[in-house]
């Protein structure tokens, strides 16, 4: 992208609710568009089950070279559970997305806005701002496909690679700093394993430890994942950035998303060397499908991140000025007494999206 060019930004708006919560984040984006000097040019490209019901594909060849040209990548959510392969697993072209373009980095911020209620008792009062680094492409989703069952016994393969590893460390410790920098969190990160019981996760820590010593201005800390758990539901507070393997960032970043109000709250980003995708922890919810339900709020922050990873990449500050734009709009529309229908309140999809807007 030159100076004076638009971000080029893929949109695959997906199933069910995804295209619902899709169209208020773009209309946020257009909005900062207009007030800023960013551009964008938006991209719609089809992907998810129903276009595998009606193809036999879960994305065209078209929407992977769309992807693959983008600046960034937008996606609604994707499967539904009536449609599925013939080995009975969901249609997830988010997972395909991951393991097509090396997005290593699986980022699942996680932080209590003002005016949404936690189930943790004093979260409103502490506050809760934490990030999960989730690796995305190998550990136990490694065997994704692969695994062999027999009529007495299952097997699935977890792996984890030097490659990978340092990299995913090298991108948290630096996330971590890249916080603190920006007065959130303390600048610490924690690597959440099971280094007692598997050899694997014993290297996992050991390439961890060796990634704390290149960057001596982060606390690190480490803990495993099982007294992780515990601790997230007793003192969420306590923790800043965290990173760990693939199954257990999959199962901790939905706990968090539990912390802070559920998964409408949740944004979400996959990162690799060259290419991100950007997109809501949330499913597809084809239970509300069509009734105007759905909360927009972690597509919009999804596109949030999205600015903010652009801004990072490219070295243009008011993409990150934007993001923070944003998520100060999110804070004072929740503040003010907004409340989804997902919260047991009375605001659909396009109550949100408009206090949003008139909050920018």
């Amino acid at each position: 992208m030159s100076a004076n060019s638009a971000f080029h930004i893929a949109v695959l708006a997906g199933d069910g609710i995804g295209p619902e919560v899709m169209a208020p984040a773009l209309e946020v984006l257009r909005r900062i568009e207009a007030r800023s000097g960013l551009k964008f040019r938006f991209t719609d490209a089809p992907a998810g089950a129903s276009h595998y019901r009606e193809t036999g594909k879960s994305m065209p060849d078209s929407t992977i070279r769309l992807c693959e040209e983008a600046d960034a990548i937008l996606l609604g959510a994707c499967g539904l559970p009536s449609v599925r392969y013939p080995d009975n697993t969901e249609i997830a072209p988010q997972i395909e997305l991951r393991f097509h373009f090396d997005l290593y980095a699986g980022v699942r911020p996680a932080r209590l806005i003002p005016g949404v209620s936690s189930p943790i008792v004093g979260a409103d009062a502490r506050g809760i701002d934490l990030v999960v680094i989730r690796e995305s492409t190998e550990g136990l989703f490694a065997s994704m496909g692969k695994g062999v069952v027999t009529d007495s016994e299952a097997r699935e393969t977890l792996v984890i690679t030097r490659k990978t590893s340092e990299r995913l460390f090298e991108f948290s410790f630096r996330l971590a700093e890249r916080r603190k920098a920006r007065g959130r969190g303390h600048g610490g990160l924690t690597c959440v394993d099971k280094a007692n019981v598997f050899k694997a996760f014993a290297f996992f820590r050991e390439m961890f430890d060796e990634a704390a010593r290149r960057h001596p201005a982060v606390k690190a800390d480490r803990v495993y994942v099982d007294a992780c758990a515990a601790m997230l539901v007793k003192r969420p507070w306590d923790f800043d950035v965290m990173v760990t393997e693939n199954m257990f960032g999959d199962i901790l970043s939905d706990l968090t998303a539990g912390l802070i109000g559920g998964m409408g709250m949740a944004p979400s980003a996959d990162i690799g060397d060259r290419h991100a995708v950007f997109q809501p922890c949330h499913g597809t919810a084809p239970d509300i499908m069509g009734q105007g339900k759905a909360n927009p709020t972690a597509m919009i922050l999804s596109a949030a991140m999205m600015l903010d990873w652009l801004a990072d990449r490219h070295g243009v500050e008011s993409a990150a000025d934007a993001a923070e734009r944003i998520e100060r709009a999110v804070d004072k529309v929740y503040a003010d007494g907004i409340k989804p229908i997902e919260f047991g309140g009375r605001n659909g999809t396009d109550d949100v999206a408009r206090a949003v807007l008139a909050a920018l």
